[in-house]
């Protein structure tokens, strides 16, 4: 269908320790999860007076992770929503993009000293350019 598009990616990642004197073989490596996926569709109308107006929508989930290099806690997956709505118009664009959009409290690292790092809430981005 003209001006639709679809952006999808998948990663299995099997990050695990396999040599080492200090922590346990087979452990997973902190803050890689095993499964992650997203998927990102826009639609661009094409006609009329409206040509240019565009809508945007995505999902963005992450798998559990060990947040430790002894895997003595786990952090929870997520699923985070985005959308966009944009105007293109020759060289011209505007955009306005709605980042976890449900405002879902999510995890999105850790760090040393068994600390986590909240993902971002609900943000609003705008954007202008001209491309030359």
């Amino acid at each position: 269908m003209p001006g639709w598009n679809i952006f999808a990616g998948y990663a299995y990642t099997d990050a695990r320790i396999t040599e080492d004197a200090t922590f346990e073989v087979g452990n997973r490596l902190p803050n890689t999860a095993d499964h992650a996926f997203n998927l990102w569709t826009t639609y661009e109308i094409q006609k009329g007076n409206l040509q240019g107006l565009g809508f945007g929508l995505g999902l963005f989930f992450v798998g559990d992770r060990a947040g430790d290099l002894d895997n003595t806690y786990d952090v929870p997956s997520y699923l985070r929503t985005d959308a966009a709505i944009f105007y293109n118009r020759e060289r011209f664009r505007i955009g306005l993009n709605f980042k976890n959009l449900f405002d879902v409290e999510y995890f999105e690292n850790t760090y040393f000293g068994g600390r986590v790092g909240y993902g971002e809430p609900f943000t609003v981005q705008g954007t202008v350019s001209w491309q030359f």
